[in-house]
């Protein structure tokens, strides 16, 4: 009873305040305030001020929610040791990543070559350099260019 009381006061409180701007010919806002004035009352005749108000002070939906809460942290845990538990031990994770470091199939993230590519073909090698060497010719003349 007290919720529809406050409710409705809020309701007409909200209107007044629409007449009132209305009265400065500021239309827009007026109707906004009108729209947003009316939804406490329209709430109070659909029933949904009385269905929360009835949630909320009935002491079985809060050990429901407590139920939820514990389900919930039943879950997490449970997950927690699940994570802890794969690997086993710390001794165990080490000797397993001792024994197989390598990958299950390593050439499988290698590209594949599909029908219509070539492979890349090596860079000509240059006159008078050493095999290892990359040509950095191009990148000398761009900079004696700038006269750097």
């Amino acid at each position: 009873m007290l919720a529809e009381t406050v409710c409705s006061a809020a309701s007409a409180a909200g209107l007044g305040i629409a007449v009132v701007t209305a009265y400065r010919k500021r239309f827009l806002s007026a109707t906004r305030i009108a729209a947003y004035s009316l939804v406490p009352v329209a709430l109070v005749m659909t029933g949904v001020v009385g269905w929360v108000s009835g949630i909320v002070f009935k002491p079985s939906v809060w050990a429901g929610f407590g139920l939820l809460g514990i389900a919930w942290l039943l879950f997490s845990a449970t997950r927690f040791v699940e994570r802890r538990s794969e690997g086993g031990t710390r001794k165990e994770r080490r000797a397993a990543e001792a024994a197989g470091g390598e990958a299950i199939a390593p050439k499988a993230s290698a590209p594949s070559l599909g029908a219509g590519r070539r492979a890349a073909q090596p860079a000509p090698k240059t006159k008078g350099r050493s095999g290892g060497a990359e040509d950095f010719s191009d990148i000398e003349a761009i900079l004696k260019k700038h006269g750097i």
